[in-house]
């Protein structure tokens, strides 16, 4: 029999934290039962969930598995996918400031707009992709072959 088909293989630590994410599930779900919202957040969670798995996770799929067959001496994928994931992880953060949604709440709070967001995240990916460009080539010329010349004869 193997480690992974035997109850509780993963050790005592897997189930108190699955354990614990189960009480944090139940804890919001209980916070989120009583508010009058609660349809349009199922419908913006339903909607997303779809979209993540029918649109999304196809495209990035198959662009990761593009950008994999290109055969180099140093591997490009996680010179883009390290970038990327960064980029769509902050897009995601801060994602009302950039579509500029809770402007006058956002303005009433702290004073200022929302007019920086894109800019700032559009700079941040920029950087993300020099940076890592600017890291693979170096990779590349360092793992370059050395040539040496033979003398002739």
């Amino acid at each position: 029999m193997t480690r992974h088909s035997e109850p509780h293989a993963h050790g005592p630590w897997h189930t108190v934290v699955l354990l614990a994410g189960f009480a944090v599930t139940a804890y919001a779900t209980l916070r989120v039962l009583d508010d009058p919202d609660l349809p349009r957040m199922l419908t913006w969670f339903l909607a997303a969930a779809v979209a993540h798995d029918l649109v999304l996770f196809p495209a990035y799929t198959a662009a990761d598995r593009l950008i994999a067959r290109i055969d180099t001496r140093v591997p490009l994928v996680n010179h883009i996918r390290i970038p990327l994931l960064a980029s769509g992880l902050l897009f995601l953060m801060f994602l009302p400031g950039i579509l500029r949604q809770g402007g006058d709440t956002f303005h009433t709070a702290t004073g200022l707009t929302q007019d920086p967001f894109l800019h700032r995240w559009l700079l941040l990916t920029a950087l993300f992709l020099t940076t890592s460009a600017t890291l693979y080539t170096g990779r590349v010329t360092l793992t370059r072959p050395t040539s040496r010349t033979t003398p002739r004869r």
